[in-house]
């Protein structure tokens, strides 16, 4: 029997009680996520974090802290193991384009997100930032690539 997992990397980034967010297309809706997206095959966590934040919202990102490891189940089946990851920005790359998809870059503040619910991609998206806010880190140095 196949199982449909698939891994993906997110980024929390709060800057003056914003957090950074992509409005994006996903099932023929409109829907609100961090910065997210697949890990691919050869290609560490944190690379992938750092690559999907760039090609999402054309922000380079650092990480710092792994917030948490989150398995969710679609209503399609279809299985999530999400990577979440708090860092920095250091500077954007103004006229980038941005992944297919994503319709604009956004920043709100945790209730705002909130009171948009109906619109999150996943109830990760809040679940994220709730564990970030209450403090919860993870040492980057927990995380091993055995090659």
């Amino acid at each position: 029997m196949n199982w449909p997992l698939h891994v993906t990397v997110a980024s929390v980034v709060e800057r003056n009680g914003k957090f950074l967010l992509v409005q994006e297309t996903a099932g023929g809706k409109t829907v609100i996520n961090q910065p997210a997206g697949h890990l691919e095959d050869q290609e560490s966590l944190l690379d992938a974090v750092v690559r999907e934040t760039l090609e999402e919202t054309a922000w380079h990102f650092k990480p710092s802290a792994l917030i948490g490891i989150y398995r969710w189940r679609h209503p399609s089946g279809d299985t999530f193991l999400r990577f979440c990851f708090t860092g920095e920005l250091s500077h954007e790359e103004a006229g980038r384009a941005l992944d297919a998809g994503i319709e604009q870059v956004l920043w709100l503040e945790r209730d705002a997100l909130a009171q948009r619910a109906e619109m999150l991609r996943s109830p990760l998206v809040l679940q994220c930032i709730d564990d970030y806010l209450a403090g919860q880190r993870i040492a980057l140095s927990h995380l091993h690539d055995v090659i």
